[in-house]
């Protein structure tokens, strides 16, 4: 079959692979009928290749239709329609039971002291190949794929794998209530479902940052109050200007690591890829640092008393953080891969609607085939022709 695979560092390439097969009594094989570049294959592309090796199989927004199943894949049939959660949970086991599937116990990469294993997603979450492909192995396929309706594009229910339940755990671990004030730190298709989210739990006004014109436009056509760091650099002050002094009751980090607006970081930690690849992991592991300039703002900019969320991805392990101010401010700050299958029945539901509340059909900018996937990986990661986010059909 075809595949999108890692080679190296900010190339990755459609090759032939072997078609994946049934391993487990668990597994299930699913045809793929569309997949998405997240922002976090981003960082695989470029911050986290030293943890890759040529010929990965990459992506973990995926959609499909059963094609096989193993003997003890539950109630799940050939002929399915299904979404694919980006974490691999078991549904049994005490963190499954608890809400917490990004931390399950039974596919936990102990090896690597990380949480549950992730689709596309390096040696350090169980290098299970990834859905940028033809065709898809599930583990765990009795309790983690999502039955969808036959009905409604693949857009419609596509985001369910990774960033609408990102988005509204996002909103949740904000604790956003009716009538908060809530900033979105990034623009991007998280940030955009973010300031959605916020919208549907009773936010009263939403502000959203960014510096790229596409973005903004788009959240502002969703009734988001927009800030250009462009022009205004300080959003913390923005936002105090906009709320009394007071700050906002609620903030959420849609970014993570690869934050613009801190070039010395950003040279650092292209140094540490280009370095040989067993150097350069042991360098991220130990003295990995991120570009923080989102989540300091999102610290900034939050009320004294207030909630941050962290959605976007962040990997460093020496990072510098302000703990005098965020002590004085009294902040409660919250973080973690999405617990997929956590919010995914209550999202299907919403998006069973008619009126597409979070207007997923219209969130992507690009369709391409797999074929020009890597296309699509660059034109994503420079931001080119407008692209806001990019859906690949086998």
């Amino acid at each position: 079959m075809k595949a999108l695979t890692w080679q190296s560092r900010e190339n990755v390439e459609v090759i032939d692979v072997p078609d994946p097969r049934i391993e487990e009594p668990h597994d299930a094989i699913v045809r793929v009928t569309s997949t998405a570049i997240c922002g976090s294959d981003l960082h695989l592309y470029s911050v986290l290749g030293p943890f890759l090796s040529k010929g990965d199989v990459l992506g973990h927004e995926t959609m499909g239709i059963v094609e096989e199943v193993g003997a003890a894949a539950g109630d799940l049939r050939p002929g399915d329609r299904v979404v694919i959660p980006f974490n691999i949970s078991c549904g049994n086991c005490w963190m499954c039971n608890h809400g917490l599937q990004a931390q399950c116990e039974t596919t936990q990469v102990r090896s690597q002291e990380k949480g549950a294993a992730l689709f596309g997603y390096t040696s350090l979450y169980g290098s299970v190949p990834g859905g940028q492909a033809e065709f898809v192995r599930v583990p765990q396929a009795q309790y983690g794929p999502v039955k969808v309706p036959e009905s409604g594009s693949d857009e419609r229910w596509l985001y369910l794998s990774d960033i609408l339940p990102t988005a509204w755990q996002g909103a949740r671990y904000a604790d956003v209530t009716d009538g908060d004030t809530v900033l979105v730190v990034g623009l991007g298709p998280v940030g955009q479902l973010a300031t959605r989210a916020a919208q549907q739990q009773g936010a009263a006004r939403v502000f959203g940052a960014d510096l790229v014109d596409e973005r903004l436009a788009m959240a502002d056509a969703h009734g988001v109050e927009t800030i250009d760091i462009r022009r205004d650099k300080d959003v913390g002050d923005v936002v105090r200007q906009l709320t009394g002094g007071r700050g906002a009751d609620r903030v959420i980090d849609a970014v993570g690591m690869e934050a613009h607006g801190d070039p010395l970081a950003k040279t650092a930690t292209s140094a540490v890829t280009r370095m040989p690849q067993a150097i350069a992991r042991k360098a991220m592991e130990r003295a990995g640092i991120d570009r923080l300039k989102a989540l300091h703002t999102a610290l900034d900019a939050v009320r004294r008393g207030g909630t941050v969320s962290l959605s976007g991805v962040y990997g460093g392990m020496v990072d510098p953080m302000p703990l005098m101010d965020m002590f004085d401010k009294g902040i409660t700050l919250r973080m973690g891969q999405a617990n997929v299958r956590r919010w995914t029945d209550e999202l299907r539901d919403v998006l069973s609607r008619d009126d597409d509340v979070f207007d997923v059909e219209g969130l992507a900018t690009h369709h391409l085939p797999l074929a020009d996937a890597a296309k699509g990986y660059d034109m994503f990661q420079k931001k080119e022709d407008g692209c806001i986010k990019v859906v690949l059909q086998p």
